[in-house]
């Protein structure tokens, strides 16, 4: 049993590297995701993680370092679509939608430049789970410690805001300045995600833990910290699995994340047609930005009953 489940990791130093980064990641999409899923941000969200790419893709093909890049491209990226949404009639969803395609199509352009970009693109693309070094490890913790702080402390205007825009404003929080520094953990987390999982694989870690959490409870703090939970049981299972089938670490990580959820979602309904038959209450699901109100109040700390 050892020899299936614990030799992989404990004889494997680039494998338990790669559960301890994965975790990391886990723990930091849970906190982000968690809010991307209230608050409805899943298109911004898979924006800014191919938004990265042309600048990845420049830092390596000026030698800088690829972090370098990821940020200047994340920078680029939130800047223009900040600017054309203040100046023009368009709405964020548009302005989000050109500068993703704008972003990405670039992104190809420059790798499609030299032949030196086939083995960096499938890493940018997909990650290097099994290649994560002790520097890295560093960085990622950085990371998490920083998204979990700026969590932590705009908590009650992030959950407001996640229930309604209007009722951050009226509780006295200013309604832009959080939702841009809610984009700006949920970039920090992209950033520094994408050299374990891929720019196109951190999407999925973003998404997934949190959306089964969501699907079976209400509580804010609890749906946190079951999406890190299953974040990191996937990382775990996806290594493993990895590692005795032979296939890309990353990406077995993700499926396993998105089939939790899937079968989680089964469950959930499964109980819901139970609970209809037998004329029970059904739970109401969290559907993202302008149906968290009903959980919100319910269940998380009351608008008026915590300390700003």
């Amino acid at each position: 049993m050892n020899d299936t489940f614990l030799r992989p990791f404990t004889d494997n130093e680039f494998l338990m590297r790669a559960l301890v980064a994965g975790i990391l990641v886990a723990i930091s999409c849970a906190v982000v995701g968690t809010f991307v899923v209230l608050r409805g941000l899943a298109f911004v969200a898979d924006a800014l993680a191919h938004g990265v790419l042309p600048g990845i893709a420049t830092a390596i093909l000026l030698g800088f370092p690829v972090i370098l890049g990821a940020v200047a491209g994340t920078v680029v990226m939130m800047g223009g679509v900040s600017v054309i949404t203040k100046r023009s009639r368009l709405s964020s969803d548009t302005a989000i939608g050109l500068f993703f395609a704008g972003m990405l199509a670039l992104g190809v352009m420059i790798t499609s430049r030299s032949d030196k970009f086939k083995g960096d693109l499938t890493n940018i693309l997909f990650g290097d789970l099994l290649g994560v070094d002790v520097t890295a490890l560093w960085w990622q913790a950085a990371a998490v410690l920083v998204v979990a702080a700026i969590a932590w402390v705009c908590r009650r205007p992030f959950l407001l805001l996640c229930i309604e825009p209007e009722i951050a404003a009226t509780s006295g929080f200013n309604p832009r300045r959080y939702q841009s520094l809610m984009l700006m953990i949920v970039a920090v987390a992209i950033i520094s995600s994408f050299q374990s999982v891929g720019t196109l694989l951190v999407f999925g870690m973003l998404l997934a833990p949190a959306s089964t959490a969501a699907l079976v409870t209400r509580r804010l703090g609890a749906m946190v910290g079951m999406a890190a939970l299953l974040g990191s049981l996937s990382t775990y299972i996806g290594l493993l699995l990895s590692y005795h089938a032979d296939l890309a670490a990353g990406a077995s990580v993700v499926a396993v994340a998105v089939a939790i959820f899937l079968v989680t979602f089964a469950g959930v309904e499964i109980r819901t047609g139970i609970a209809r038959r037998r004329g029970a209450p059904v739970p109401i699901p969290v559907h993202g930005h302008g149906h968290a109100h009903d959980h919100s109040h319910s269940h998380t700390e009351p608008a008026g009953g915590e300390p700003r």
